[in-house]
């Protein structure tokens, strides 16, 4: 009695065991009629038939390998089960015969292969051949499904990204806002901005939950479009790819994300390593243009001391830390507001808010008209697209363009419309800090020290012979700038040609002055405002763009 074996396989968790059942019933009664003993079924469930590499399909040709002389028959429900790679498939078929003298049989299409009988040859490469273009049809419609989807904007990926939530099946998916999540997102791309380096920012960011271990991932996090409320596209066939608009809010808005691509594209990056025993690395510069490293030497005694040093060349720094930041810490004495100017920004606070805020609110209700403008014209493009009176290259250029616009003014408007709990009475109780610029600097986290004389002497610190030397500083700390120079601490230095005119110092200073440092005082003091605890990614910084 001959022999013979049967595989199943189904592709996909749609088609089930109901199509294994089928299967099943269509193969058994072959072997009854035939009377040809079945030794042993092989299933593969949820398997494409694109390639051979297949659970199952390995253990059967093991088993046929080994058992080949007690196996006359391999039944198959159709060929298209067997394999949907007509080339591969037909190869296998006639090794399972020549080598094996094993004949493949397709039950439902009546074949049964035998090499040597003329037009059978034919009929089963007609078979495979037919399955391969099924798939082939497939495959097309899928990616034209996809790249038709994502271009109108739908998310149609399995997982969400972090940051999002998906809700919704099929075509009614869609990503709605993680909220805690999307709080993470923020930082990161706000820490990027600021030039935190990638290992720090995940460090950071795994405080707030950030599920992700590898620094790749904090990096694809910048540069995935979808933050943005865009999406990118592959291209298909002759259609064009790119980053198109996308149907969900944006958790980063456009001129932050293109902010941070630019600073992504950005060449000869060098790797910046954070450390809390020397803030100065990084931000201090030596007087040749490069900024200072840092790093320990050991001295005559076997202890190691740490020195900020010129890569370019020792004999331009090699300064011991602790004294540099010991000069730090009189330049910063000196700095410090004197009582009168203190009780002259106190005075004036509430009137320059005041008038700010009613500039702002006529600049909002600007943007808000132009933003409305943007909508108009967005929908204009997207009615004469429909009704063919634009190509699709000319709607996608006009769509992006205008895209870009929203986003802009959408920025500025959550800028201009944001509220704080009285950014007034903020300054009257934080602006005596000023008082001792030392308390602040001390108090901060090493990045924020360095955001600190970032924005105190516009990152144009560098170090020259002993003393501290900068082409800017912030006009509200120039009061003792004539003691510093003396005492060979600190020098504003105008030969590099980014200097800027000092105004005289002292209390008194006019009222316009006064008005004019008030932003720069409370610029100084958002350090001092976090300490101990983590800002909201949207909240004192962006909403002091009103007083710039």
């Amino acid at each position: 009695m001959k022999k013979g074996v049967r595989y199943l396989r189904f592709s996909s968790v749609g088609q089930s065991n109901g199509s294994i059942e089928w299967q099943d019933n269509h193969t058994a009664p072959w072997f009854a009629k035939n009377k040809v003993e079945l030794i042993d079924t092989f299933i593969d469930a949820g398997h494409s038939a694109k390639t051979f590499d297949r659970p199952d399909m390995a253990k059967l040709t093991a088993f046929v390998e080994k058992h080949h002389k007690s196996v006359d028959f391999l039944v198959v429900d159709e060929l298209s089960r067997f394999s949907r790679d007509a080339g591969e498939g037909l190869t296998t078929i006639k090794k399972l015969q020549k080598k094996f003298s094993i004949q493949i049989v397709s039950v439902c299409e009546g074949i049964t292969f035998d090499y040597y009988e003329t037009g059978n040859y034919f009929r089963t490469g007609l078979g495979l051949l037919c399955a391969e273009n099924d798939n082939i049809m497939r495959t097309v419609k899928i990616n034209q499904g996809v790249y038709e989807g994502k271009k109108s904007g739908r998310y149609i990926h399995g997982q969400p990204p972090f940051g999002y939530i998906k809700t919704g099946t099929g075509k009614t998916a869609k990503l709605e806002i993680h909220e805690e999540q999307a709080a993470t997102v923020r930082y990161i791309y706000q820490a990027y901005l600021k030039g935190t380096p990638i290992y720090l920012i995940k460090r950071e960011a795994k405080k707030l939950g950030f599920p992700f271990t590898s620094n790749s991932y904090a990096q694809k996090i910048l540069q995935n479009p979808i933050y943005s409320g865009q999406q990118y596209v592959r291209p298909w066939r002759d259609m064009p790819g790119g980053i198109f608009p996308a149907q969900h809010d944006p958790i980063i808005d456009m001129f932050t994300w293109q902010q941070v691509q630019h600073l992504i594209r950005r060449p000869n990056k060098t790797k910046v390593i954070i450390s809390d025993e020397m803030p100065l690395r990084g931000v201090l510069h030596c007087h040749c243009g490069r900024p200072l490293t840092g790093a320990p030497s050991r001295g005559r005694h076997g202890k190691y001391y740490n020195y900020y040093k010129c890569s370019t060349a020792s004999a331009h720094n090699n300064i011991a830390a602790t004294k540099a930041h010991d000069q730090l810490m009189e330049v910063l004495r000196h700095l410090s507001l004197p009582d009168e100017i203190i009780a002259a920004i106190k005075s004036t606070a509430k009137e320059v808010f005041v008038t700010k805020m009613q500039e702002n609110s006529t600049l909002l209700r600007q943007k808000r008209t132009e933003l409305k403008a943007v909508n108009t014209r967005i929908e204009s493009a997207e009615h004469k697209w429909v009704d063919n009176q634009l190509t699709y290259e000319s709607y996608n250029r006009l769509v992006n363009n205008y895209t870009q616009q929203r986003g802009y003014l959408q920025s500025q408007i959550n800028q201009l419309s944001s509220t704080e709990n009285d950014v007034h009475q903020l300054i009257q109780e934080y602006i005596d800090a000023l008082k001792d610029l030392r308390v602040i600097y001390q108090n901060c986290t090493t990045l924020q020290k360095q955001e600190f004389l970032k924005l105190g002497f516009d990152n144009k610190l560098y170090y020259q012979n002993g003393i501290y030397r900068t082409p800017y500083i912030l006009p509200i700390f120039n009061h003792n700038l004539f003691i510093l120079n003396q005492k060979q601490l600190l020098i504003l230095d105008k030969k590099t040609g980014t200097s800027v005119e000092v105004p005289g110092g002292g209390a008194e200073r006019s009222r316009t002055a006064v008005q004019t440092y008030l932003p720069q005082a409370f610029y100084m003091l958002i350090p001092e405002l976090f300490v101990g605890k983590q800002p909201e990614p949207d909240k004192p910084i962006t909403s002091l763009a009103v007083w710039s």
